[in-house]
């Protein structure tokens, strides 16, 4: 069964009834098309497509047009030649459809005639094409490619084909009781049905080919799904470059339903679109993104497209995660009847997966629901399987989907044959529990934040779950902050949105900044554009916004208060208040550092160590010197009180700031050290090389610069005999040169290992590396691990210096104090009674250990 034969079976049953409808939405009356029209106008294409093609092997037609009152009747006259339909948006980048176009070898395309100076100013540099050749509104290009490169990709497919018939055959002789593997072959007539690309927002764009068999499926199970008769009018809401498109068009045609066509602008136009779908044509049957949907805002939806009145009998969100159960239910209106469905799937096992029915009693009920929305059922024809890190099937606990079926498959990117029952990866992780699979995130929205791991999807439901937020969007900005975009209801406050998202998120999941929009932006798939949001914050350019020092102690004061959760105290913060003690921690001290950073309008060096270890007034004076450095200081940082670990616990059961010194002062100006270091392994840096030269102990054109290095050749100034030089040995590493100078190119260079250390568990951090100036043999390597172990080894003979277990995992590389005499590392302490992780430091002096907070 072919998606053409579904709609000629509807066509032959209801031929005078009405199959399209085009609506402008500019006053005028709307065009409709009936079911005999649509395949009349289908077959004539046929036959222009049969009379001036010539196709060789894989049968491919593009089409370059916007939606239209022709789409159903183009798309079906190339499906009937039989050839596949390749969909290129006029308004996608043409670099990314210069992409799909070469990458499919295309040849011919059918281009709609008011596209047609759009359609050579993108690509008339790129394509040499024949005289086009003219049909009614389409005009049909014969494309020759200027390179080699398109035709390079056509053999490589060919050898592949080549090698795959040779391994079948070679499997058929070495066992005549063997049945060769039942494939699906690309090029076989009627196989495919159309070509999509993937979006691309997670690597290069993949060419998929899908094959009827693959589609079909999809279209059958949906019709009784949804119950479709030929009283239902459905929307294209898809663009045809998006593959529910598909299901969208073929639901309805197959049905002898009406399918309604706007054009792309009005679908920006939420007010417009919601009077054009439910007042005007009344549909019943929406498919969208959860995007796309909340674009109507909570408002509209409650009062037109889920209230007790509405049209709409089925709405089908997917291509994103759904929504929470209680954001859900503050959309729809009292009485409401519309049955929703939750769809999952991937454009590689195109199109949908998975359903599942949203039960009423849920939809219904009064009582607030926390509980997640599973994936549901497999579709007609799929199977679906999660599997564990070691690519096991698992019936419970976490894992990654995997969608096929014997005929679920897909050819994607240079495939010519694919066997029957392939298991595609989904890149989608889930949770499977009683049987029910739950959605937690894709893999590469899963990231590692203060040492733990987190799906930015959660941050994102758990905010849009807020009664002040109309939609929202979080984005991992640079892999270094979380930053959520918002759009409001109404006016409010960014602390009280923070106090909020810290009753329902862990610390480490409490965003680093508040970004209000006034809408979100959207790709022509309906999904959230996430490069169009990371422009956005590019584009707020931080400017100070103080007068004077009063007003960055009074704001400096507010912002102290706000994060802390004392907003509504009147009192004046006293200046002896520690961030700590005052209900702080790691998480929120890194949101005070973003919030003073953002106020003053430039970076303060060494601000966050302030923050963890001074007082609001020494934190004043910090700022003070960066900001109005011609400014009288109201304290001196220089006589700063340092204080003991245990000194936290004291002023917390007393109330009071304890002004003790320190068991052992860190100031050694008196006691400098000269040396090298060398971090994650192209950072070098060079430090007191001055005090060094006053002795007449080394050279005064080292300097204290840090060198970021891409070649460690470049590097000249390294004291310490260098690891690099001539092998005279072709067996093994090149030989270490005496005098720290590079020798001639080694005639062959290998690695091998100097020796071995074991850290008990994994290593999270990279090494430092320190080498002394004056005693280059006494260099050392600091190293700490997951299992509480800092560890010091010798450079070159990897003997342990000394060991210390600590309290708990080592997650951060350790680093040298100016002076040459400290070695510190950071680690992740686990305080019960609060259920926070605080980082803690270790300062490292010969032998003896310090802590401080």
């Amino acid at each position: 069964m072919t998606l053409q034969e579904l709609v000629h079976q509807a066509a032959s049953i209801y031929s005078d009834k009405i199959a399209v409808c085009f609506d402008e939405c500019n006053n005028q009356p709307p065009v409709y098309y009936t079911y005999k029209t649509v395949v009349n106008a289908a077959s004539e294409l046929s036959n222009f497509l049969l009379l001036h093609c010539d196709f060789q092997e894989i049968q491919e037609v593009g089409l370059y047009c916007h939606p239209g009152i022709n789409l159903p009747s183009w798309i079906l006259g190339i499906l009937q030649v039989p050839a596949a339909y390749a969909p290129i948006d006029p308004d996608s980048p043409p670099a990314l459809s210069t992409h799909f176009m070469k990458k499919c070898n295309l040849s011919y395309i059918l281009v709609e005639k008011q596209q047609i100076n759009k359609f050579k100013s993108s690509y008339e540099t790129l394509l040499n094409y024949d005289t086009p050749k003219e049909y009614n509104d389409l005009v049909l290009f014969r494309l020759h490619w200027k390179n080699a490169e398109a035709s390079l990709m056509l053999n490589d497919r060919k050898q592949n084909y080549e090698k795959e018939k040779m391994a079948n055959s070679t499997n058929s002789e070495n066992s005549n009781a063997e049945k060769t593997e039942e494939r699906m072959d690309v090029r076989q007539k009627n196989c495919l049905a159309y070509v999509l690309h993937t979006s691309g927002t997670t690597g290069i764009p993949k060419i998929v080919r899908v094959p009827h068999a693959c589609i079909v499926p999809n279209i059958q199970h949906f019709r009784v799904l949804f119950e479709i008769t030929q009283e239902d009018v459905l929307f294209l809401a898809s663009p045809l470059t998006f593959d529910p498109s598909v299901v969208e068009i073929f639901v309805a045609l197959s049905s002898g339903a009406c399918l309604l066509i706007v054009p792309t602008s009005v679908k920006m136009l939420p007010s417009k679109l919601a009077a054009v779908l439910f007042s005007h044509h009344r549909v019943t049957i929406l498919q969208a993104t959860p995007t796309l949907l909340r674009r109507f805002g909570s408002q509209l939806i409650k009062s037109t497209v889920l209230s007790a009145s509405t049209s709409l009998r089925v709405l089908a969100l997917g291509g994103e995660a759904f929504p929470s159960l209680t954001v859900l239910k503050s959309w729809r209106g009292v009485d409401n009847k519309t049955q929703i469905f939750n769809v999952y799937g991937i454009t590689e096992v195109s199109s949908w997966a998975t359903f599942h029915r949203i039960p009423e009693k849920f939809l219904n009920s009064t009582l607030k629901c926390e509980l997640p929305v599973p994936l549901g059922f497999p579709l007609l024809g799929t199977v679906v399987e999660v599997r564990d890190t070691d690519g096991f099937t698992i019936q419970e606990g976490h894992g990654q989907v995997f969608l096929g079926g014997r005929n679920r498959v897909c050819f994607l990117d240079d495939e010519m044959t694919v066997p029957l029952g392939t298991m595609r990866a989904t890149g989608d992780l889930v949770m499977v529990k009683d049987g029910e699979m739950f959605f937690l995130g894709r893999k590469d929205s899963q990231i590692k934040r203060h040492g733990k791991r987190l799906n930015i999807e959660l941050v994102q439901q758990v905010a849009e779950g807020l009664q002040q937020v109309e939609s929202c969007a979080v984005t991992w900005y640079n892999q270094e902050k979380l930053i959520l975009f918002m759009v409001s209801k109404n006016d409010l406050v960014k602390e009280y949105i923070f106090k909020e998202l810290q009753k329902h998120l862990p610390s480490h999941a409490i965003p680093d900044e508040l970004v209000l929009i006034d809408s979100l932006p959207f790709t022509s798939h309906g999904k959230i554009d996430v490069s169009e949001l990371n422009k956005i914050y590019l584009n707020l350019k931080p400017e100070c916004k103080l007068n004077g020092k009063e007003e960055l102690w009074e704001k400096l004061q507010y912002l102290w208060k706000s994060i802390l959760n004392l907003s509504e105290d009147p009192l004046k913060v006293s200046d002896e208040s520690l961030f700590l003690n005052s209900g702080g921690d790691s998480l929120k001290s890194i949101r005070l550092l973003n919030e003073i950073e953002k106020l003053v309008g430039t970076s303060v060096p060494g601000l966050l160590e302030i923050i963890l270890s001074s007082s609001i007034l020494e934190i004043y004076n910090h700022v003070l010197q960066t900001v109005f450095p011609d400014e009288d200081l109201v304290f001196s940082k220089n006589y700063a009180t340092k204080r003991k670990f245990s000194d936290i616990y004291q002023e917390e059961t007393s109330g009071k700031s304890l002004h003790q010194k320190s068991v052992m002062t860190l100031n050694y100006d008196n006691e400098l050290t000269a040396f090298t270091t060398v971090s994650r392994g192209s950072q070098i840096l060079s430090l007191n090389s001055k005090f060094l030269t006053k002795l007449g102990l080394c050279s005064s054109a080292q300097s204290s610069d840090l060198i970021s290095q891409t070649n460690i050749q470049n590097v000249k100034s390294l004291n310490p005999p260098a690891l690099i030089g001539k092998s005279k040995d072709p067996s093994c590493t090149a030989k270490v040169s005496e005098e720290g100078t590079y020798g001639t190119a080694a005639k062959k260079m290998e690695l091998h290992v100097r020796w071995r250390s074991d850290t008990g568990k994994c290593v999270d951090a990279s090494p430092l590396v320190v080498i002394p100036a004056v005693d280059e043999s006494s260099a050392t390597v600091y190293i700490g691990s997951h299992s509480h172990r800092m560890m010091a080894l010798d450079l070159y003979s990897g003997k342990v210096k000394w060991e210390q277990i600590l309290e708990d995992r080592i997650e951060s590389s350790a680093c040298i104090s100016k002076c040459g005499n400290f070695i510190v590392v950071g680690l992740a302490v686990l305080y019960q009674r609060t259920n926070l992780f605080i980082p803690m430091y270790l300062s490292i002096r010969a032998r003896n250990i310090f802590w401080f907070p």
